[in-house]
């Protein structure tokens, strides 16, 4: 049982921690302050979900689903472009720094809308969860809880330092140039992701 939970930790871990969108948009939100607690409860929910329809067995039934796949990868596409731009726009007029210093709070709605969309419409994470981490599962017959409880702790562990760790970095971007050269690689990380889907 503890080595199904050692892999499962390790293996989710090793899957998340790769900067993507979803990582990205939590990093901003840390670096800014703004609703941290919500938005890395609701990355480690999601990822919790996903992990179990993975290990249950999910990944069978989505294979089924032919016309998920297109849906799923075109708008998940449109949505990280038009996130691409928008952070592309931020880091050429640098509106990103001037927020960081405003006293005005975002709503708590519009952060979380935008990253639920980062986390269900991207199909790279029903890969990595539902399909990847949910068929290795088996590998371990009788301890696939424990497997996936241990993906779980990871995605749950790494978003709550990567929201709450953020602030470690808000000298660097005291500064309004830092803040540009992060929205500039938002927008690439966003738009290589889009291209990818629609490749």
């Amino acid at each position: 049982m503890s080595t199904a939970l050692i892999a499962g930790f390790l293996l989710g871990l090793s899957l998340i921690v790769a900067i993507g969108a979803q990582n990205a948009f939590v990093l901003r939100q840390g670096l800014l302050r703004r609703h941290v607690l919500p938005i890395v409860l609701t990355c480690a929910i999601s990822d919790a979900i996903l992990i179990a329809l993975g290990v249950a067995g999910f990944a069978t039934i989505l294979s089924t689903l032919t016309w998920l796949d297109p849906v799923m990868r075109y708008g998940g596409a449109l949505f990280l472009a038009i996130y691409a731009l928008r952070s592309l726009h931020q880091s050429i007029t640098g509106a990103s720094a001037l927020r960081a210093t405003d006293s005005q709070e975002t709503r708590l709605w519009p952060a979380l809308a935008t990253c639920l969309a980062l986390t269900w419409l991207n199909p790279h994470v029903y890969l990595d969860t539902v399909v990847l981490l949910g068929s290795i599962s088996t590998r371990y017959p009788g301890h696939q809880t424990a497997f996936a409880l241990g993906a779980i702790v990871a995605s749950f562990a790494f978003f709550t330092s990567l929201g709450f760790g953020a602030r470690l970095l808000q000298p660097l971007f005291a500064r309004p140039l830092a803040w540009r050269v992060l929205d500039g690689a938002i927008a690439v990380i966003m738009a290589s992701i889009a291209l990818n889907l629609v490749r």
